[in-house]
């Protein structure tokens, strides 16, 4: 096995998150291409991913009530994703510029400053930048 090439974040809509995670986290439009689901059903097969990085995220807009119920819960009450930083004084000031939600105040750990930030679905994430 090589790599981990995506992972699905479930979505309300895909235009708001693409803003989201391209404007505000500055991560490259990979992909966003018009797609059927098995039921024929048309869709869109959107993936975004940090600059440099090899792996991706999947924006899936919810289909069906037990999607939908997961948006926002796809790791229920826990950090579920980690995007690390080289500059995390400038990430932090240029989410707090875009309105982005933070559940608490940056604080450091022994393996660097972290703060948890809430995605455009509600997902919980750790902003951190390491040590060392």
């Amino acid at each position: 096995m090589r790599r981990l090439q995506l992972v699905t974040v479930l979505v309300d809509e895909y235009d708001p998150a693409i803003r989201f995670f391209v404007d505000v986290l500055g991560f490259e439009l990979v992909a966003d291409d018009s797609a059927l689901t098995r039921a024929g059903v048309g869709k869109r097969w959107v993936v975004v991913r940090p600059r440099g990085a090899q792996t991706g995220l999947l924006l899936a807009r919810a289909d069906g009530a037990g999607q939908q119920r997961a948006v926002g819960a796809q790791t229920p009450g826990r950090v579920g994703f980690f995007l690390e930083v080289d500059d995390f004084e400038a990430a932090l000031r240029r989410m707090r510029d875009a309105a982005v939600v933070f559940l608490g105040e940056p604080r450091s750990e022994p393996y660097g400053r972290v703060v948890v930030f809430l995605d455009v679905a509600g997902n919980r994430w750790d902003l951190l930048e390491r040590l060392g």
